[in-house]
């Protein structure tokens, strides 16, 4: 039965989203402000679809700690499913993505009508430079910035390096950064279509205040969703 709604989201998923995303198409020529109400409810659907057929239950905590006004986001990547999540946790985050997603079909079409921020890996100093221009300019606009510090998905139990762009994107935006742990890994595989029936736990956890210098802003960042998270992963 597992592997039976296994399959049946993933072809919800995959052939819904294929569906829907060339029926409106035409909301791209539409106002950028359509098309952030249309990808809230695109995602919710996903998430409803994911939460009904293969049997998961949601447990937010600590909401009380996300201030008001524009944020840094820093969240546990563990699978697709936070990047949905998040973006409708906080209204029109603007999240940093890897340059080779913004060619994938219907996928990278809204994410650039959402002027979400692309980073050239291969570039470096210059890709650095870039996203910090951008983030300042997010920030100035009152939109909150997701990004995941070890730019890559983890499995539920490891970590990544955590990337020094996030200290950049802090130092550029001069706001809270909000850590953010979970355990989507359990439900939502890294790849592949092994969904699984269970709960997944996000825990919004106590900000850090802009100012502090690069050593003690990464040790402390790390420290609070690793922490966070290996005890999210062993409950």
């Amino acid at each position: 039965m597992i592997k039976i709604r296994a399959y049946a989201f993933a072809v919800f998923l995959y052939l819904g989203t294929l569906l829907i995303g060339l029926v409106c198409s035409p909301l791209l020529l539409a106002p950028r402000s359509w098309n952030v109400v249309f990808i809230h409810w695109w995602c919710g659907w996903i998430l409803g679809g994911f939460e009904k057929i293969v049997g998961v239950r949601i447990d937010l905590k600590g909401v009380e700690n996300l201030p008001d006004g524009a944020v840094l986001l820093a969240s546990k990547h563990q699978a697709m499913w936070e990047t949905m999540y998040l973006y409708r946790l906080v209204p029109d985050a603007a999240t940093v993505l890897k340059k080779e997603l913004m060619y994938i079909p219907v996928f990278g079409w809204w994410n650039l009508k959402l002027r979400m921020i692309y980073i050239d890996r291969e570039a470096r100093a210059a890709a650095l430079k870039d996203m910090m221009r951008k983030a300042s300019a997010t920030a100035e606009e009152g939109r909150s910035l997701l990004i995941f510090p070890e730019g890559t998905r983890a499995l539920p139990g490891e970590k990544s390096e955590y990337k020094p762009g996030v200290f950049a994107l802090y130092r550029a935006m001069k706001t809270p950064c909000v850590p953010v742990a979970l355990n989507s890994g359990r439900c939502w595989p890294r790849s592949g279509v092994k969904f699984r029936p269970g709960v997944i736990t996000v825990e919004i956890l106590p900000s850090i205040a802009p100012g502090l210098d690069r050593k003690t802003f990464m040790s402390e960042l790390e420290t609070r969703i690793e922490d966070a998270t290996n005890r999210l992963v062993a409950d």
